[in-house]
């Protein structure tokens, strides 16, 4: 099992935001949070990557507990992370944007990380100089992704990725993320928009206020995924 989540408690002051979560992520698969908004989605990748502690329970990633382990070493032991709301550097250029991605990975990486991703998205070439932050939103999307992707990460976590955008944005991404998962990178990823998202997994957990309510194959979910779409 690439990342084990084991009876995990996350709480904000006096709110608790997740209550005993357990979740399995075999390596090569991809995994789907589904739930409303409130579900604990974004609280648990929050919590696997280190921006927020862990009140209880553990997090094992490739046999390694990752409590003591801070958020940027987190990165280096192979987890990447694609946030909720594009979050990319307005003034940098396209290119620099992915490129940031791969910091530390040496020119030869970095470029072989650039031109697959360029093949993977020709958005990455036709805007290579533009200032990011003068793009439309899911074209900040796709390069926040292919930033996410750069490092050629063993786990990536994706927090709502289709969250706003229009359907030729989301079939960009979806492929993307098959390419990924043909590479072997495992996801993690949430998402409100099961539909989707259920066309991408490979197993899946229903949320519900900081709870899994039900989990197995995406056949096994679907229907109250489907549910919990229109909650």
């Amino acid at each position: 099992m690439l990342l084990s989540i084991e009876n995990l408690h996350v709480r904000y002051g006096g709110i608790t935001a997740l209550s005993g979560v357990s979740i399995d992520v075999p390596e090569g698969e991809t995994v789907l949070l589904v739930g409303a908004n409130g579900a604990g989605k974004s609280s648990t990748i929050n919590a696997v990557i280190g921006l927020v502690p862990v009140a209880g329970g553990r997090i094992v990633f490739d046999g390694a507990d990752l409590g003591a382990v801070p958020c940027e070493r987190r990165a280096r032991l192979g987890i990447g992370y694609s946030p909720e709301g594009r979050r990319v550097f307005a003034s940098l250029s396209v290119t620099d944007n992915v490129l940031s991605g791969a910091f530390g990975l040496g020119r030869v990486k970095q470029k072989e990380a650039l031109d697959w991703l360029c093949s993977v998205f020709p958005l990455l070439v036709d805007r290579a100089k533009q200032p990011a932050g003068q793009l439309s939103g899911g074209q900040q999307q796709i390069v926040a992704l292919a930033r996410a992707m750069a490092s050629f990460p063993r786990l990536l976590l994706m927090d709502e990725p289709f969250l706003g955008l229009a359907p030729v944005w989301i079939k960009q991404i979806s492929d993307a993320i098959l390419h990924l998962r043909a590479r072997g990178t495992t996801v993690l990823m949430t998402e409100q928009m099961a539909r989707p998202a259920l066309k991408l997994a490979t197993r899946g957990y229903v949320m519900r206020g900081g709870e899994v309510r039900r989990s197995g194959t995406v056949e096994e979910i679907r229907d109250l995924a489907l549910a919990d779409e229109y909650l």
